[in-house]
């Protein structure tokens, strides 16, 4: 089987074991790559071959001969880049086997007019990363706490997850004082004390369930309203928090990754959208990344 003649952005070796690399005499020029490698012998997980010489890398995909043994003959080269689109970079807080890690990587310390980005990282491991594009997910939330729950979680999953292509996060924040701006009031009532919000009125908690309503506007989502109705018996003023429905009414663009308490377990997915519980695990989280950046299916977890 022939190599592919065109890598694909976010292209990498995955699992990072099938590149190896190679240290010559000569400049790896494509030249040079073509008719070194082909028909030498290299191990049987290789599929990508990075060729140094001093600062100066190539980068080729390798097709090796049908065969089980340990190393099997190369029968057709592809050359990605040369010195001049290649670029070695050593960076040992690098996590060679995550793809958002790699392309951070990218970020910081690539030239201007790379392609290929062969990356010596954590261990001394190397991998590369082809022409990083990162899938951007937005997060929406609220604040406080900062950095908020669902964030930090998201950020834990695209840490670890090496299934993943490179991942960028981006709040999308609304902030309680924001919200209390929409209907000022002397008095509020907030879901719970846990964020730490602190406001220039009167605060009460719905999760304290305090022994008598008050004239309040809560700033709430359609579960606190049902605590209230089932509390109190009547329905008060409010400013909705609901992420879900801020995303719906808005209509924007782009992935999305939301929060709702509607939502008891698992997650709901719609088009570029993925719904987890306000109390989501991190499993939960990771699915729904998982759909956005296109891994795999949808699933429900629960």
């Amino acid at each position: 089987m022939l190599v592919a003649e065109k890598p694909s952005p976010n292209a990498r070796s995955h699992p990072y074991r099938g590149l190896s690399v190679e240290h010559v005499d000569e400049t790896p020029h494509p030249d040079f790559i073509r008719h070194h490698l082909l028909g030498r012998e290299v191990y049987r997980r290789t599929d990508y071959i990075a060729m140094v010489n001093g600062d100066s890398v190539g980068l080729a995909a390798v097709a090796r001969a049908p065969s089980d043994d340990l190393f099997v003959p190369v029968v057709d080269v592809e050359v990605w880049s040369g010195p001049d689109r290649t670029q070695l970079i050593k960076d040992p807080t690098v996590d060679v086997g995550n793809a958002t890690a790699l392309a951070h990587a990218a970020a910081r310390h690539g030239r201007d007019g790379v392609s290929g980005f062969v990356i010596k990282g954590k261990f001394e491991h190397i991998n590369f990363i082809w022409e990083p594009d990162p899938v951007r997910i937005f997060v929406t939330e609220l604040t406080p706490p900062e950095p908020p729950k669902l964030l930090v979680q998201a950020g834990q999953v695209v840490d670890f997850d090496e299934d993943l292509p490179p991942v960028e996060l981006v709040l999308n924040s609304v902030s309680f004082s924001d919200l209390a701006a929409d209907l000022p009031a002397d008095s509020y009532l907030l879901p719970c004390r846990g964020a730490g919000t602190e406001l220039d009125a009167d605060l009460s908690y719905l999760d304290t369930r305090p022994a008598e309503a008050r004239e309040w506007v809560m700033i709430g989502c359609e579960r606190s309203m049902q605590f209230h109705r089932y509390f109190y018996d009547h329905e008060p003023a409010q400013v909705d928090i609901c992420p879900k429905q801020r995303v719906e009414q808005a209509d924007p663009g782009g992935r999305w990754l939301i929060k709702c308490c509607m939502l008891e377990r698992g997650t709901e997915y719609s088009g570029t959208r993925a719904v987890v519980p306000w109390g989501a695990n991190l499993d939960e989280v990771r699915q729904a990344i998982r759909y956005l950046a296109g891994v795999e299916a949808p699933v429900a977890v629960g």
